[in-house]
């Protein structure tokens, strides 16, 4: 079963998204997506200053197994990604939701967590994937 965090934000396609204390989002990929990529081995983050509009792929993450596509949970600028990748791309494994995170971003739209899946809604859609 994968750890699904209560607080968090999720998108069908397996981002986690947090709300930070300065009205930043710190986006991730969930669990439930690094337990079925495998070992990462290599994560390609988007430069500082990039806009983003939903849905674009903004990240790759690459695994023993695959390359795949992170993707925009909604339109907004990059105003950080996590250095700490660059050398230990594993975080993403072993802490998905800390230490793992991909990057931080300044929504375009004080709404932009309104259409993403709470906790129960995430679980439910791993649930029907099962």
């Amino acid at each position: 079963m994968s750890d699904v965090p209560k607080q968090l934000h999720y998108t069908r396609e397996h981002e986690w998204v947090r709300r930070d204390d300065d009205g930043t989002l710190v986006v991730g990929i969930t669990d439930h997506a690094q337990h079925q990529l495998g070992e990462l081995v290599y994560v390609e983050l988007p430069e500082v200053g990039r806009a983003l509009k939903p849905g674009e792929a903004m990240a790759v993450v690459e695994s023993t197994k695959a390359a795949s596509d992170v993707y925009a949970p909604f339109a907004g600028a990059i105003v950080g990604a996590n250095p700490a990748l660059n050398a230990e791309p594993e975080l993403v494994n072993t802490d998905p939701y800390g230490a793992g995170w991909l990057v931080r971003l300044k929504p375009a739209d004080a709404g932009a967590l309104q259409g993403l899946l709470d906790a129960a809604a995430y679980t439910a859609l791993l649930d029907a994937d099962h």
